[in-house]
């Protein structure tokens, strides 16, 4: 059965990296019902289940700003450096990215191929 044009699509965001998913509320830079707070990206936001207050919202994830591919906010997916980069684009342009960061990243690649050993 086909949902009429006029319905809204259902509202999940699916990392397309680890496969989390989640309805999400919101999509945007100014969650709604808070004061003052605009978002450095646009981002998939869900209220926080363990929060009354309305207020409260977690991040679910954003666009790679290369790509365009959902990734959620995990380490091991994406990163947040002035824009959003799924880990895939960032190992392809790493050399694009501060010495700070490829170190941060080299550590992290060295401790868990430790933990898989």
């Amino acid at each position: 059965m086909e949902h009429p044009a006029s319905e809204p699509p259902q509202n999940t965001f699916t990392c397309q990296l680890c496969d989390l998913s989640s309805p999400f509320t919101y999509y945007g830079q100014k969650p709604p019902n808070t004061r003052a707070i605009v978002l450095l990206e646009e981002c998939f936001l869900t209220k926080d289940p363990f929060s009354p207050d309305k207020e409260k919202f977690l991040v679910l994830g954003s666009e790679c700003s290369l790509c365009r591919k959902r990734v959620c906010v995990g380490s091991d997916c994406s990163l947040f450096y002035t824009k959003r980069f799924c880990l895939q684009c960032v190992d392809q342009n790493l050399e694009q990215f501060p010495r700070q960061i490829q170190a941060e990243l080299a550590k992290k690649k060295q401790s868990s191929r430790a933990a898989v050993s």
